[in-house]
């Protein structure tokens, strides 16, 4: 089932996420309902908060990548209570844009390397290192699960810049070809 996502300026988005166990209502519905979501609406990753869920879950299939990075093909997990342990090396530029924000893009700075803790949908712990686009789009919808959207990430000048836009998109004022759900209308 498509979810309506979750636009910019409900307070969902705003809240630290809460863990699951296996015991979670109807989790294999709502992972196989976020992708079929995600691809939907052409996203590469979506997290729980973005579809009215404040708990510790994303799914990513990166092969829109796969062209710049022929390593992404076919690269698809999900990830349940994820933890950064580590983020290394030199802060890097990268436009990023986000379902719940359409219409905005704007290069956001993050380190390149990361190690990650999380469980798989068989709750099976994992501890891996990722590096380049896939630690960017990790660290992406794991900023979701903190509370942290991407214009949070922005300059002070250019969050004024945007508040208008922003403020427009809370309201439901935007042009957009998937479903969502406002949090002014």
């Amino acid at each position: 089932m498509i979810l309506p996502i979750v636009a910019y300026g409900d307070p969902v988005l705003k809240k630290t996420a809460e863990e699951i166990d296996s015991d979670y209502p109807g989790l294999d519905k709502l992972i196989q309902d976020m992708y079929e979501t995600m691809y939907s609406s052409k996203g590469v990753g979506l997290a729980a908060p973005q579809i009215g869920k404040s708990i510790r879950l994303f799914v990513i299939d990166a092969s829109p990548f796969e062209d710049e990075y022929p390593e992404l093909r076919d690269w698809k997990r999900t990830f349940i209570n994820p933890r950064i342990l580590e983020e290394d090396g030199e802060e890097w530029n990268f436009n990023e844009g986000c379902l719940s924000i359409p219409g905005i893009r704007e290069d956001v700075e993050r380190k390149p390397e990361l190690i990650l803790e999380y469980e798989d949908e068989n709750f099976e712990l994992h501890e891996e290192k990722f590096e380049g686009i896939i630690a960017r789009v990790i660290q992406h919808e794991y900023d979701h699960l903190e509370g942290v959207l991407f214009t949070d990430r922005l300059s002070p000048l250019k969050k004024r810049l945007l508040k208008g836009k922003l403020n427009d998109i809370s309201k439901g004022i935007v042009d957009v070809n998937y479903k969502m759900k406002f949090p002014k209308r």
